[in-house]
């Protein structure tokens, strides 16, 4: 039995309801962090797999988009956890029902 293109898409289906469940419902913001990244990460993989097993000139433009959403999603949460970290920093919890940045 080989790995095809379909075996790749499913875990990528996987990978993104995993990760919109987690954003969806949970209330940490490292939680909701951490369901974005596998967000990004189950589109990688698709667009891995794409440029693995469709044959096209441009063979490597799927994994260059590939390099080019690791940087944003390495940049995202860098700037994402100094955010949290600033929030807890400054009102003591980072649950999102419970920060409210608007009052005082």
């Amino acid at each position: 039995m080989s790995v095809n293109l379909e075996h790749f898409l499913v875990l990528s289906a996987i990978l993104f309801a995993i990760g919109l469940f987690m954003v969806l419902s949970k209330r940490n913001v490292v939680s909701i962090l951490i369901g974005i990244e596998l967000l990004f990460n189950a589109v990688n993989v698709t667009f891995a797999a794409f440029a693995r097993f469709v044959d096209s000139e441009t063979a490597l433009a799927g994994q260059v988009f590939v390099i080019f959403v690791i940087t944003v999603a390495a940049a995202e949460a860098a700037i994402a956890l100094a955010l949290a970290m600033l929030i807890y920093r400054n009102r003591g919890t980072i649950d999102i029902d419970e920060i409210n940045l608007l009052k005082w």
